[in-house]
């Protein structure tokens, strides 16, 4: 259960995307930006939301997180490029001007002793409000006295009894459309197909009747009575909330139950960022502990090779619908003769009802090539502390396999050169440390790379042989 609506002073009841009930804004909505867990404290981070650029940093003074446009007001330097200082502020790069937390600039260095042109609103940078919720920080894109009034979309469900949950997360910029994206995870039927060989299998395909129980400006809620593998695991219910936000929810005595969270933050057209979240109540302890024991980074190396599956085709599909005149233009576009389409022509039903295109005067870019739509580092390892710290260790370690198998080939050089009687145990077992050491160094030489780049065949292509 989600909370889709609130009041505000008027006692009016105020949903995300604005009072008009005709009409979605993007901007009235709070958007998830970055898991907490991967923010550094001690110096900005910059990123790009419904073409925006805004830059994310931590106010020590207050204990909060701020985000602020990302553009001096001086001469207009992104402030990602800058750095927090001794004060607590954001500091210019360019020319050392500061702000506190709401915006307000507190010194420029350059006016002589009791100027003021601080003072000024011409001094002051934009700030959006900022929630923490559910492990994300949100922000909120359009006017700052609507932000109270909106609510943050989050699964309430996690909020009760948090202790029995244990939750995987990921997320990544993906090079396409939020609405693409949410498109992709309201339809279960592509998992089989799809994902085979990662969390699909073509066995399990069979007849999908989606049904579509209720609907509005917020979004929608829909059930698959049958649910997924056959029914063998019941009935799964679908919440989608406008604009980026959906959640199945699953329960079966086999696994307990489980959630498939996903949010689409719109950066530009063509690009989102995904944050998915995993959440699962374990009718036994031990799936829990076991998950638990696994890296995060460990995790994230499989969810990319997930995203992956589907990355390429869906790049070009959304290029195919925009050539074929986009949403508006979809029931002819899209050939949808079964009700396991029924979620994705609902969706698509309400950003034409609600006029909620999202860049509706942009065009996309060419066509990536392969080789970038499958990047891994700058998509995601660079942004995510796990996965960049992992990094970081294995290639030093990398590093100390050569010194260390340098070394001992050293050794056996030297033994060999200067004694006559060897123990032969001894030189046997220096002699096998190499090979090992070649082996360990070769097995994380593939790990390393997988921080890097995806693979370029899906598992579902390679043969059965």
């Amino acid at each position: 259960m989600i909370t889709n609506t609130v009041k505000n002073s008027h006692n009016i009841p105020l949903s995300a995307g604005g009072t008009d009930p005709e009409y979605f804004d993007w901007q009235e909505v709070w958007y998830p930006v970055h898991y907490v867990e991967d923010l550094d404290k001690t110096k900005p981070t910059p990123f790009t939301l419904l073409e925006r650029d805004i830059v994310i940093w931590w106010e020590e003074k207050n204990h909060q997180w701020r985000v602020f446009e990302d553009q001096c007001p001086h001469r207009l330097a992104p402030l990602s490029q800058g750095r927090i200082n001794q004060a607590g502020c954001l500091e210019c790069p360019y020319h050392g001007w500061a702000f506190s937390g709401r915006g307000n600039c507190e010194i420029i260095p350059q006016q002589k002793e009791g100027g003021e042109a601080e003072k000024s609103s011409r001094a002051t940078v934009k700030f959006l409000p900022t929630k923490v919720c559910q492990s994300l920080l949100f922000v909120y894109a359009g006017k700052v006295e609507n932000a109270d009034q909106t609510p943050i979309p989050t699964v309430d469900v996690l909020d009760e009894s948090s202790n029995e949950w244990v939750c995987l997360n990921t997320f990544r910029d993906l090079p396409y459309d939020a609405l693409t994206l949410m498109e992709n995870v309201l339809d279960a039927s592509h998992i089989p197909y799809t994902h085979h060989r990662t969390v699909g299998n073509r066995a399990n395909v069979a007849p999908v009747e989606l049904e579509v129980v209720e609907s509005g400006k917020w979004g929608f809620k829909g059930v698959w009575e049958e649910g997924p593998r056959k029914g063998t695991l019941g009935r799964q219910e679908t919440t989608f909330m406008a604009p980026g936000m959906m959640w199945h929810d699953l329960t079966s005595k086999q696994f307990g139950r489980t959630l498939t969270v996903v949010y689409a933050t719109p950066i530009r057209k063509g690009e989102c960022r995904l944050f998915a979240r995993f959440p699962f109540k374990f009718s036994s302890p031990f799936p829990k502990f076991f998950i638990q024991l696994s890296p995060r980074w460990y995790s994230h190396i499989g969810q990319n090779g997930v995203l992956e599956d589907d990355q390429i085709f869906l790049h070009h599909q959304e290029r195919y619908l925009e050539a074929k005149g986009g949403s508006g233009n979809f029931s002819k576009a899209f050939y949808l003769p079964t009700k396991a389409d029924l979620f994705v022509f609902e969706l698509r039903s309400w950003v034409n009802k609600y006029n909620a295109q999202l860049f509706p005067n942009a065009s996309l870019s060419p066509a990536l090539s392969s080789e970038i739509l499958l990047d891994r580092y700058h998509s995601h390892t660079k942004k995510c502390s796990s996965c960049r710290n992992a990094l970081k260790n294995l290639q030093r370690i990398k590093i100390g396999i050569i010194i260390a198998t340098s070394a001992m080939l050293m050794i056996i050089l030297l033994l060999l050169l200067i004694l006559e009687d060897l123990n032969i145990i001894g030189m046997i077992f220096m002699i096998l440390s190499l090979p090992v050491g070649v082996v360990s160094w070769l097995g994380l030489n593939q790990l390393e790379k997988q921080f890097y780049q995806g693979r370029e065949t899906p598992p579902r292509n390679l043969s059965d042989n």
